[in-house]
């Protein structure tokens, strides 16, 4: 009988997954014109996770000429397209952002003729945190792309993030609907009332096999003994996996706040494209990106 493959709780032990079952995708560098995106690149293919493709300029040609496949571009735009085709061609099974401006690789993933987001697809950001204070991986959505989800978009939400829960092993993820309270108000947040039919949609499977549970405030999704102190009663337990932001704004404080005063380590993905697509931030760490790009190659599903 086989036994069931451990979660994975920490970036390293996803790295050492990676390596061990000899995973390895290929990636298509959209602009790679600055030291982090390269260095990022370099570990990953040095580690063998990744094989990739860099699509920029002549100096970047010259740079890796005989380590890595090149690709000349004019510009950042030109990059961003020739780069989202690698992914409609099959070249390729992650994109990743370089030196280029997000709207513009954006303009090329959602194009409706060439892009990668195929129609009735919902693009969403979702996020895998590493606490120091937390025993476990931690999921979020969304930091950075939906400003005020639908209840279509929580719904497709949920989906992407149960599926990557799946992926690092998770059986029975923990999904946690967030507000500021445990109680839906309909006047104030009329948004909460939709938690109880996406709760009811996770009890009929409509997500796979996980538990959704809210609204609950963060501290009692994250800790047994808060949840125990408002002597509430969740299926989650305070051990959440997962957690679905509210809106943009709470998730974007809650992903600044704990990068900058817990030093955690994140790595973080586009999801509803063809591929998953690296878009990482001006600030991220040489090592949020290589996270990152070790994240898209565990969830990307193509060979």
């Amino acid at each position: 009988m086989t036994r069931p493959t451990k979660p994975i709780e920490d970036f390293n032990q996803l790295v050492e997954y990676l390596n061990e079952k000899k995973i390895q995708k290929n990636v298509a560098v959209a602009w790679p014109e600055d030291e982090h995106t390269r260095e990022a690149v370099e570990m990953a293919g040095k580690t063998g996770f990744l094989k990739p493709i860099l699509v920029g300029s002549k100096q970047t040609q010259e740079k890796y000429e005989g380590q890595f496949e090149t690709i000349l571009a004019d510009d950042p735009a030109d990059a961003s397209a020739k780069a989202v085709e690698l992914v409609r061609n099959g070249r390729t099974q992650v994109l990743m952002k370089g030196f280029v401006n997000t709207d513009v690789l954006l303009r090329a993933v959602l194009n409706k003729e060439t892009g990668i987001l195929p129609k009735g697809r919902i693009l969403t950001h979702v996020t895998a945190a590493k606490i120091s204070t937390y025993h476990k991986l931690l999921f979020f959505t969304d930091p950075a792309v939906i400003p005020y989800p639908t209840q279509e978009q929580r719904m497709a939400q949920i989906e992407y993030i149960a599926d990557m829960c799946h992926k690092f092993h998770i059986p029975q993820p923990k999904i946690s609907l967030i507000h500021c309270t445990e109680k839906v108000d309909e006047r104030h947040f009329p948004f909460t009332e939709g938690y109880m039919e996406l709760k009811q949609m996770a009890k009929d499977g409509k997500f796979g096999n996980c538990i959704v549970d809210g609204p609950l405030d963060l501290k009692t999704s994250c800790s047994a003994e808060a949840l125990n102190a408002k002597k509430l009663e969740s299926p989650i337990g305070g051990e959440a996996d997962a957690l679905i932001f509210p809106d943009i704004e709470a998730g974007n404080v809650f992903y600044k706040a704990i990068t900058l005063f817990a030093q955690t380590e994140t790595a973080a993905v586009l999801q509803g494209t063809l591929a998953p697509v690296v878009l990482p931030s001006r600030g991220d760490t040489v090592k949020s990106k290589f996270y990152s790009l070790a994240l898209a190659t565990m969830i990307s599903t193509e060979k």
